[in-house]
């Protein structure tokens, strides 16, 4: 019953969270699957790696960012990725480290939830649209309707920087709307403390069903001038067997 009591309580403060969000045009973000900034109650399949590849274009810059994750144990995920990006008169690159893992598993109709901590060296590219920070960890909560048409994510977190000396709360909330079993609708708002919420909305599309999935995003700053909007272009591969013999 308690149990029972916890998923009711969740979904409902998750889908009245993206209500609000929704409505008062929101607040901001973290490393998911692709498209999404906020992340998933998900890991990359047990034994196995993917790679999520993709690029935003900025008015007056470009970003190309690559995230190869591999699952060896089951329920670890580790990320090992870099992100460069080009501007007017200089070029800038990122390195990030990331390790997730889940404490329950999102099913159809559940909530799962689970512990992101990340570390991010020379920080340079756009912090905010991507919500980086020197170090960061996360909460990923995620809830699916029974018939997994649609699924929200939730993200609560913190992220140190060093830059400003200061420990900021991040926050991200998304939505999946699966159209059919190839095509996904996503749309989200993400962001730290004391800042102006980014939003972005967009597809994604299963070339290969669970193995090759294509995705495009429109996105900005909630009262951000033209320069904080982008297009963003991704690529997402998702092999079963890497690792097992």
């Amino acid at each position: 019953m308690m149990d029972f009591g916890f998923i009711k309580i969740t979904q409902k403060l998750v889908i009245n969270l993206l209500r609000w969000v929704i409505a008062l045009h929101p607040l901001q973000q973290a490393v998911a699957a692709r498209p999404f900034v906020t992340d998933d109650a998900r890991l990359t399949s047990a034994q196995s790696c993917q790679l999520e590849s993709w690029t935003r274009s900025y008015r007056h810059s470009t970003e190309v960012w690559a995230l190869p994750a591999c699952n060896p144990w089951g329920n670890l995920e580790l990320t090992l990725g870099v992100g460069h990006a080009l501007y007017d008169t200089y070029s800038t690159s990122d390195y990030v480290f990331q390790a997730k893992t889940l404490f329950r598993e999102l099913t159809a109709g559940g909530v799962g939830w689970g512990l992101a901590a990340g570390r991010v060296l020379h920080p340079g590219i756009a912090p905010g649209p991507n919500l980086l920070g020197n170090q960061y960890f996360y909460l990923p909560i995620s809830y699916a309707t029974p018939d997994g048409r649609q699924v929200i994510h939730l993200n609560l977190g913190v992220l140190r920087d060093r830059a400003r000396d200061k420990n900021l709360a991040a926050m991200g909330l998304g939505l999946e709307l699966n159209q059919t079993d190839r095509l996904q609708w996503i749309a989200e708002s993400f962001g730290e403390q004391n800042a102006l919420p980014f939003f972005q909305a967009g597809l994604r599309y299963a070339v290969i069903r669970n193995l090759l999935q294509v995705d495009a995003t429109l996105g900005g700053q909630a009262g951000g001038s033209v320069s904080t909007r982008w297009f963003s272009l991704g690529l997402r591969f998702t092999p079963e067997r890497v690792l097992k013999r």
